[in-house]
């Protein structure tokens, strides 16, 4: 892809480039305020959602056109640029008419190919950065199909938002980082810019300051942070909203590292290895919890612990499938007998209490 760069008059091209202000526009009052308080921390770049898409109905879900005429005032007054989310072509036509400066798709909607090109459609003939937040679950092909039909749509100025990845399970962030998606993301389209949602990955305030510095560690151009001068008080996402003055805080204790990278430079591969050791404890400790309910349904309908013939099959399925992904049968053979050797232990464990 021949993208060219996000840049707007005013904003230094350092990283990381920062768009900030609250989840949602509330009222005019609460989101002059913010912008006023973020101006004066030094951020160029205002975010507040117009439309907000719930989960379930009967929650906010944004206070609809009217609030553009609110952030065209924050322009106005303060100098800052505006960027909004968009889901549909209205929400585009909308968002143009009262001069946002940066739209962004959501995760649901990158989810959806047809909403996709709908707002795809809807961007022809404009000339406005766009940024293409990753889908709910974890699929970099979907992501990128996104941002391809952005850019078959003729917008040039194209970023993506990391903002984690949903899952079932109770874990410390609200969705999970899984950050070698984004890294192949950069490595499949090297020139595209990433910038990280800490705000929706943690899901908690005190997890921003952490994630942000992981992103720029990282080497993201960019962070989208979400700041609200009353953040317990917000309408929606107070849990993960900052204050103006602990996002200053944030921002100024990150370290930002711009060593120019050799071939010998190990550090981000190494980082990728930690990552992904992290999400493979993670998985087997939920295995092994399921393991621990098998054994307590086995236990309770007087079942035997091993069952040989459920073990031959994994045995054979797995390390069939490990070759076929280029894996060894000798190494998937030692790591499945590890694991069924730790899984019969903790049921053995269950069977005796």
């Amino acid at each position: 892809m021949e993208l060219q760069p996000i840049t707007f008059d005013g904003v230094e091209n350092k990283r990381p480039m920062v768009i900030a202000g609250p989840c949602s526009a509330e009222t005019e009052e609460q989101v002059m305020e913010a912008a006023h308080a973020l101006a004066a921390k030094g951020v160029k770049i205002f975010r507040a959602g117009i439309w907000k898409p719930r989960t379930k109905p009967g929650g906010f879900e944004g206070i609809g056109s009217e609030g553009l005429a609110w952030l065209q005032r924050v322009k106005k007054e303060t100098g800052l640029y505006v960027a909004t989310e968009v889901a549909t072509e209205r929400h585009v036509y909308e968002a143009l008419k009262f001069g946002v400066d940066l739209l962004w798709i959501g995760a649901r909607t990158t989810a959806n190919p047809f909403a996709v090109q709908e707002v795809a459609d809807a961007l022809k003939g404009c000339k406005i950065p766009v940024l293409v937040k990753n889908p709910v679950n974890p699929d970099l092909e979907l992501w990128i199909g996104a941002i391809e039909r952005v850019y078959n749509a003729g917008i040039r100025q194209i970023g993506a938002i990391h903002r984690g990845f949903s899952s079932f399970d109770k874990k410390i962030y609200r969705n999970q980082p899984q950050w070698h998606i984004p890294i192949e993301l950069k490595r499949r389209i090297p020139n595209l810019p990433i910038f990280c949602d800490p705000s929706h990955i943690g899901g908690k305030r005190e997890f921003i300051a952490p994630l942000s510095q992981q992103a720029m560690d990282l080497n993201f151009e960019g962070l989208i942070i979400e700041s609200h001068c009353n953040p317990d008080c917000a309408w929606s996402d107070a849990s993960q909203q900052v204050t103006p003055d602990a996002l200053e805080q944030i921002l100024n204790n990150l370290v930002i590292r711009d060593t120019a990278q050799t071939t010998e430079d190990l550090s981000d591969l190494r980082r990728q290895i930690d990552n992904l050791d992290n999400d493979l404890l993670e998985l087997l400790a939920k295995r092994m919890r399921i393991s621990k309910e098998i054994g307590q349904f086995k236990k309770e309908h007087g079942m035997t612990v091993l069952q040989s013939g459920r073990y031959d099959e994994i045995i054979s399925k797995r390390v069939a499938q490990a070759v076929s992904m280029g894996m060894s049968s000798e190494f998937m053979q030692v790591v499945l007998e590890a694991i069924h050797e730790e899984s019969v232990r903790q049921q053995i464990e269950i069977m005796n209490k």
